[in-house]
């Protein structure tokens, strides 16, 4: 029998239940919801989570459509799932913990006796650590950003290819080869030995169908590839961009993007250009370098200085 808080699941069964993280400021218990898929057949462990940021929403999508298919009479090994991570952030419908004003993905591996976020990353790692493999699903907060995979232990870590091979196994697509904060779940996992990685789902006010199916598929070519599941999953080359380019505002005014999310741009290329009220030009900004047009801004309107949008650079396939 495998648990996750108040979920039991035997070889062959799925749970669901809650892990108690905390209280809240009336003393309530914070209980996040989770599943428990214990396959009928010995193998590896997958933990997967969603909402570390509580505008995030596509992980939650992808979560709630792959739970309901996965089938343990047909799954060798475990699959963990935290649906929720972000309690307070979610219920409040913003990216960062509106009680302590942090971050999520920059608290762990958490502190038991921490602030509240700091107190669920703590317990969540406790969970993540009992996998072989993590997945840690986000998306570009409310920015338009191409589906992506972020590998963020770094080049020299000693983990670096196993989590570039999970990342191509997850297979959105286009890889982001960074190193990552401290305090992101795809850092500290490999420091434990675990590969890890965060796919980022598009960007978007609540949901985004075109990226949902992107994280659906990844987590079953994910099992599929590491044995979870029988099949095949084709590794099918990635896009991975090595290094990443923000571009500001030259002047207060509306944004008109010249380019589309995921084309390639040369150094020299108009960007986007900025109007005033009437249409008026204000400004123009050309690309540094050759890239990848990766995310931008949603909203048009900027002030002088305010991010616009960023251009993956290094590109090559791997």
């Amino acid at each position: 029998m495998i648990t996750l808080g108040t979920a039991r699941a035997s070889p062959g069964e799925t749970d669901t239940g809650r892990l108690e993280v905390g209280e809240m400021r009336d003393g309530s218990p914070v209980r996040l919801p989770v599943a428990a898929i214990n396959g009928a057949a010995d193998g590896p462990t997958l933990y997967v989570q969603a909402v570390s940021d509580g505008d995030e929403l596509n992980g939650l999508a992808v979560v709630n459509r792959v739970v309901p298919r996965l089938d343990p009479a047909e799954l060798s090994g475990s699959v963990l799932v935290v649906g929720i991570v972000n309690h307070f952030a979610f219920q409040a419908a913003e990216h960062r913990n509106p009680v302590d004003d942090r971050k999520m993905n920059r608290g762990y591996p958490g502190d038991a006796d921490g602030t509240t976020s700091e107190r669920i990353a703590h317990e969540t790692f406790q969970i993540a650590k009992r996998a072989d493999y993590i997945l840690d699903l986000h998306q570009g907060s409310t920015s338009r950003m191409i589906n992506e995979t972020r590998v963020r232990c770094g080049v020299r870590h000693r983990l670096h290819g196993d989590c570039l091979e999970l990342a191509k196994a997850f297979g959105c697509g286009h890889v982001l080869d960074i190193k990552g904060p401290d305090g992101q779940l795809a850092r500290a996992g490999p420091e434990h030995g675990i590969p890890t990685v965060d796919p980022e789902l598009g960007g978007c006010v609540g949901w985004d169908e075109e990226s949902i199916r992107y994280g659906v598929e990844g987590v079953f070519n994910v099992l599929r590839h590491y044995g979870f599941l029988d099949g095949d999953a084709a590794l099918e080359s990635q896009t991975r961009a090595r290094g990443f380019d923000q571009y500001g505002s030259p002047a207060g005014g509306l944004v008109r993007f010249e380019c589309e999310l995921g084309e390639r741009v040369s150094a020299g290329d108009v960007l986007f250009e900025v109007t005033d009220t009437f249409g008026a030009l204000e400004g123009r900004v050309t690309a540094d370098t050759d890239g990848i047009f990766w995310r931008t801004r949603r909203l048009p309107q900027v002030a002088a200085g305010e991010y616009v949008c960023s251009i993956g650079t290094n590109v090559d396939t791997y």
